[in-house]
């Protein structure tokens, strides 16, 4: 099997990335500027490749050809995006570029990453697995500073349905994960400014969630077990909310 995770340097694309090769799985990860552990810079089954997923020419020339590829890759996971503050007292032209930004990463890339990944599928005739890390803040909604990446990732969510409607006659199901707050680097602020025990208020644990859990149940959809759930969101939140 073989894969390509964005985001794949940090965080719970780091853990899904580790989960994968783990599994046997070639995997080709992306990163903006962060270097890659070593772990997987070492590992014969992993190739790094670094793309701002803001810049559309740079996904394009950079990208693309991915799919192009004699061996391509028949699992997709757009795991990459940004949470950006904008409040709505801010003024229109601030308010809108964060929104912009927000939607291009966190919405217009996965889905034209996932058309490029769609097609090759469909003209080789394999079959292949699309996996979109979408947020609780689709489901319950986030503040309103952060009503952009709400909005992405709900987004994002229709978006995966509408592939598993569409495309199963060809092999291809689509899945989306929704993960609550998870404990990773960029969120250990947010643990140092509040404290994990308010973090974790309303949660059925008294810890947060290991961005491993997240690796784990890639790594699983991603093997083909559970073909029939395509549609499915995944809901990984600590008991933060149950639908």
């Amino acid at each position: 099997m073989y894969a390509l995770v964005t985001g794949a340097s940090r965080g719970i694309g780091k853990s899904i990335t580790k989960s994968l090769l783990k599994e046997g799985f070639s995997v080709i990860g992306t990163a903006r500027s962060s270097e890659f552990p070593k772990e997987f810079s070492q590992n014969d089954n992993f190739e790094g490749l670094y793309v701002d997923l803001a810049d559309s020419v740079a996904i394009e020339t950079k990208l693309k050809p991915i799919f192009e590829r004699e061996e391509t890759p028949n699992v997709l996971i757009n795991n990459a995006g940004v949470f950006m503050e904008s409040g709505f007292e801010k003024d229109d032209e601030f308010w809108l570029k964060k929104w912009d930004k927000t939607m291009q990463v966190n919405l217009r890339a996965p889905a034209l990453l996932s058309k490029w990944a769609l097609n090759r599928w469909i003209k080789q005739e394999e079959g292949g697995y699309l996996i979109n890390i979408s947020s609780r803040a689709a489901y319950r909604g986030d503040t309103q500073e952060y009503s952009a990446y709400a909005a992405s990732k709900g987004g994002l969510v229709a978006f995966t349905k509408s592939i598993a409607r569409d495309f199963g006659e060809h092999g291809i199901s689509a899945y989306s994960i929704a993960p609550g707050f998870i404990k990773t680097d960029m969120a250990m602020e947010s643990i140092d400014v509040y404290g994990e025990e308010y973090l974790t208020e309303g949660m059925a644990f008294d810890e947060i969630t290991s961005p491993d859990e997240v690796g784990e149940l890639v790594a699983f959809l991603a093997s083909g077990k559970v073909p029939h759930m395509t549609g499915s969101t995944f809901h990984i939140n600590g008991g933060s909310y149950m639908i």
